[in-house]
Order: C-alpha cells, then sequence, then structure tokens
C-alpha cells in the first residue's frame, strides 16, 4: 500500500524540531523551507507560550500558524490571526488552582489577557531561570482572581523536582489533561503542564484544518512527548526520535534521529 498523500505536515519543537530553542540545526531549517517551498503547509502544535514559541522560530527566519499550550490557542505568527481559542470553563480553572494548593503549590497561569501572557504569585512554583524568562510578559496577582476573572489557557511547573509535579499530577489528576514529562532545559528535573479535559494538540490541528480547508486525514505529525500522544493517534503518518518517551515510540511509522542531530529532516522523506 502506497503511503498517504500528506495534506499538512503538524510539528512538536521541544524535543522534535530543536533540542534547544537557541540551537536550532541548519539542516533542520533548511529542511522546513524545502518543505514550505513544496507547497506542503507546516503547523507547529507545542506546549509552549505564544511568545516563546514565536520568538525562537523567528531568529531562524520561520513564521508558520502555531498550536500552543498544548491545544488551547492557534495563532498563525505571521498574521496574527487566531483560528483557535479554547480557554478553561471558571470552575474548573479554580478547581484546578485549589488542587495545586493542597500540596502547596502557585503554579504559572497562562492566560488570553491583551498584556500578559502569563500571571504568577509572588513566589511561583517553577524555575526561577522560567521566573525569569517570563518576567517582561508577566502580570504578579492573586491567583484566586486570576482563575475566577481570566481566560485561563492552561497552568505549569517548568523545571521542578520530580516529587512535587508528581503530588500535583496525583492532586489534578480527575480535573484536567495533565502531562509531566522530563525538563530539557533543566536535567534531572520535571515539567508538568495542565490543559482541560478532552483538550489535546490535535484539536488545534482540526480548527487550523477547518480555517484552511485541508484535509485532517493526510497530517503527518512530528512529536515525542507524552502531550502528543492523541496528536499520533490521530495523524495518518508519524515521526518520532529516537530519544522520545516509550509511549510516543509505541506509536512510531518511523523512528528519526534525535532533535540535536537534525533528524527533523527526514521529514522531507515521508510526504508521500
Amino acid at each position: 500500500m502506497s503511503p498517504p498523500a500528506v495534506s499538512l505536515v503538524v510539528t512538536d519543537l521541544d524535543g522534535t524540531f530543536w533540542h534547544h530553542a537557541d540551537d536550532v540545526p541548519s539542516t533542520t531549517v533548511r529542511a522546513a523551507e524545502r518543505l514550505l517551498a513544496s507547497g506542503v503547509p507546516l503547523l507547529v502544535a507545542t506546549g509552549r507560550r505564544l511568545a516563546s514559541t514565536r520568538e525562537p522560530l523567528a531568529s531562524v527566519g520561520l513564521t508558520p500558524p502555531a498550536v500552543v499550550l498544548n491545544g488551547a490557542l492557534g495563532v498563525d505568527l505571521a498574521t496574527g490571526h487566531r483560528f483557535h481559542r479554547s480557554p478553561w470553563p471558571v470552575e474548573d480553572a479554580v478547581a484546578v488552582l485549589a488542587a495545586f494548593a493542597t500540596v502547596g503549590l502557585a503554579p504559572v497561569i497562562y492566560v488570553d489577557h491583551p498584556e500578559w501572557d502569563v500571571f504568577m504569585a509572588p513566589e511561583p512554583s517553577t524555575h526561577p531561570e522560567h521566573e525569569r524568562s517570563l518576567a517582561s510578559t508577566a502580570g504578579i496577582d492573586d491567583l484566586q482572581r486570576v482563575v475566577a476573572s481570566e481566560a485561563v489557557l492552561g497552568f505549569s511547573m517548568i523545571g521542578v523536582e520530580h516529587r512535587e509535579a508528581a503530588a500535583a499530577r496525583d492532586a489534578i489528576a480527575s480535573l484536567g489533561e495533565v502531562h509531566l514529562d522530563r525538563s530539557l532545559d533543566h536535567p534531572g528535573l520535571a515539567t508538568l503542564t495542565v490543559s482541560p479535559r478532552h483538550q489535546s494538540k490535535w484539536n488545534g490541528v482540526v480548527a487550523f484544518c477547518t480555517d484552511q480547508g485541508l484535509d485532517p486525514g493526510g497530517v503527518l505529525a512530528l512529536a515525542d512527548g507524552p502531550n502528543d500522544l492523541e496528536l499520533l493517534d490521530a495523524a495518518a503518518v508519524r515521526l518520532v526520535p529516537e530519544v522520545a518517551h516509550p509511549a510516543a515510540l509505541e506509536r512510531a511509522d518511523h523512528i528519526i534521529p534525535p532533535a540535536a542531530d537534525g533528524g527533523w529532516a527526514e521529514v522531507l522523506a515521508h510526504l508521500g
């Protein structure tokens, strides 16, 4: 059987397109440029927030559409056009924050706000480097007010001790889609993100396909983490780096070299 015709390439960023955002392999960048020149559209699907998605891609000359915060928001980085938006129901956001509080943690809260990307408590439960990276786009506020009054898109703790992340996961498990993974930027530490129940990157992919008149049955996905499983399950073709999470590797049609070695460039050989 011949491979399906690819209507859209969807890629995760961390661990897939790059290992570190400030060191994207030139072979990966050239492959993305060749993909776009071929007429096959490229969509980013990441757990990152909007600013931390836009800036490193722009630094290598790329401004694709992007689904950020694990499916909460879809924005064309070139034009600002929003093709998807899925905030938390207020009562659910309030419940998630309360669950974090039961284990003594104060997460970063991602919002759709005209001034801020995130809100944080005065002493947030995230790595100091993460806190510093957010400073110019972060409002410091009462988190209870935030979940009750703002359009909440997600919660996270980046670069924290695994025991803290696991405690939060266990407290929140029944309230949302919780993703616990290694922290690529902080070896030995963990990253935890929380999205609304039944929300995934695939929701944003479907919204983009609807917006652009594309066939979601022809998606080629490149991804590596536990927050990519719904995306990989729904894709027609699945490329997974060899150092990916075991659950992602189980879903692979093709295993590619690591992001740090420019393995992403192998997408060009699988377009059908």
